[in-house]
């Protein structure tokens, strides 16, 4: 069996469809294109391997994200292979060959995988039961409920929030030595040979200042923060939309220090980006969105895209299509991402990644002597920042209540006024959290339960007095003063 993900723009970029020629292209695409990334199984002759493109297909149809269709793809073509190396196929498979799956995933595969993960393949083949249960093939899903809301399937195991928040010091050394490339003191490093400085710093800030996730601010657009206007803001208000967790939408304030950092990139770096990538533009030209007008204020964006001429919202534009996303200037196609990098395209999560290993590496190297920050075991990840922004934020607004009880002498004043001043709910509605319990979770982390674990201690260390050794000794002098001899 054969796994492929469709992507037209491909089609275009070897030429076209044998037996089509290019102006008819657009047409058969307007009418029966697969969604992009959409996942198609093929077997050995090439023939679709049903039900799974039916399911495939309908999750198309539901609009689930490409990086969810791609992971459920391989879960439900592993479980298949699984299966028909037992003589099964998803039709007769029993709760003890899912079960048997499920064990073979964590335990003897070649590559086993955490619980985690796990609790990820079984959301794929549940939902891909349910799709078998709604078309007939079976009956009802083969394995059985513990308890409500709850499937013998999953690992069953609950998972704590993973807090990992950086102090001040920390922060500034990831963000000027790590991603800006100067030295450890803050002076300019000589011996730095790193790729877009100032890029990475912004988007470091950017991160921080805002506590969006990596697929967030990664993917914004310079429309959505008034970049493209003569005179930029001061600050903004971005309103997330296909490119926020789910596609919840949210409102993101992006602080003036946060546009500051960014000039530096706009007048310094983008502009030799861009043009460094006019001819790499210009070949893909017919792969490329290419935008000719902006409406609505900004709001919406028209221009031609695979042949026609459309009109998108902003906000409904996802990250393939952000990636694409170019502004025909006059002197040449402008990207209308806000970050990007060589081709002039959005840099992908992986792009993102390489920067962000090589910042730890430099970090690293550097991380010797007295004026060296502690560094965590493993290497920080963009969604610490989010984590820092939000116990910042927590803790800020927390004391800021306080203050107001104080001057107003009153553990309360009124309940609207704590109701609209809850620094928990605050942060939840900034973070765009869909439950509050999740934003509950930052509460054990606003002291440093290991700082207080030192000081509840401190006199009974070998700072405080004897220590191990000494208290060994004085035993040891004992038990030879009683054995001697009287």
């Amino acid at each position: 069996m054969h796994l492929f993900f469709a992507d037209v723009q491909k089609v275009h970029r070897v030429g076209g469809v044998p037996g089509l020629n290019a102006a008819e292209l657009p047409g058969m695409f307007a009418r029966s294109a697969p969604a992009a990334g959409m996942p198609v199984l093929l077997s050995e002759s090439m023939w679709p391997v049903e039900p799974l493109c039916s399911w495939f297909r309908e999750l198309s149809l539901n609009r689930r994200s490409v990086k969810t269709m791609r992971a459920y793809a391989y879960t439900a073509l592993m479980l298949l292979r699984f299966l028909r190396a037992r003589g099964l196929d998803l039709a007769s498979a029993t709760e003890q060959d899912v079960l048997e799956f499920r064990r073979w995933r964590l335990d003897d595969a070649e590559e086993t995988v955490s619980e985690a993960a796990w609790d990820r393949d079984a959301a794929a083949v549940g939902c891909l039961y349910d799709f078998l249960v709604r078309q007939g093939v079976v009956e009802r899903r083969p394995w059985r409920s513990k308890r409500r809301q709850q499937r013998s399937l999953s690992s069953g195991t609950r998972r704590d929030l993973r807090v990992r928040h950086m102090e001040l010091d920390q922060y500034l050394y990831l963000r000027d030595v790590g991603f800006g490339g100067l030295a450890a003191d803050g002076g300019l490093d000589e011996r730095f040979r790193g790729w877009r400085p100032h890029r990475n710093r912004a988007s470091c800030e950017l991160a921080l200042l805002t506590g969006m996730r990596v697929q967030e601010w990664s993917t914004l657009l310079l429309i959505e923060l008034g970049l493209l206007d003569e005179r930029r803001p001061r600050a903004v208000d971005v309103e997330l939309g296909a490119c926020a967790k789910f596609g919840h939408p949210r409102s993101v304030y992006v602080p003036a220090d946060a546009m500051n950092l960014l000039e530096g990139y706009l007048l310094l770096e983008r502009p030799d980006i861009v043009a460094k990538a006019q001819d790499t533009l210009r070949r893909a030209h017919r792969e490329l969105f290419v935008v000719t007008r902006l409406e609505a204020d900004g709001a919406k964006v028209r221009g031609v895209l695979d042949g026609h001429t459309v009109t998108r919202s902003v906000r409904g534009m996802d990250p393939q299509l952000r990636r694409i996303a170019v502004r025909e200037t006059g002197d040449g196609l402008d990207p209308l991402a806000l970050f990007i990098g060589a081709g002039g395209r959005m840099l992908t999560a992986s792009g993102w990644d390489r920067v962000r290993w090589t910042a730890w590496e430099r970090m690293t190297a550097r991380a010797t002597g007295s004026t060296a920050v502690v560094l965590p075991r493993r290497c920080w990840v963009y969604h610490d920042l989010r984590h820092t922004f939000a116990l910042r934020l927590l803790i800020y607004l927390t004391r800021q209540a306080l203050d107001d009880g104080r001057r107003q002498q009153a553990p309360m004043s009124t309940l609207l006024d704590h109701m609209s001043g809850n620094p928990l709910l605050q942060v939840q509605r900034r973070l765009g959290h869909a439950s509050p319990a999740t934003t509950y979770r930052y509460i054990r982390y606003l002291k440093d339960p290991m700082r207080e674990v030192e000081e509840a201690f401190r006199a009974w260390t070998a700072a405080g007095g004897a220590n191990y050794a000494d208290i060994a000794r004085h035993l040891l002098a004992l038990e030879v003063d009683d054995a001697a001899p009287r």
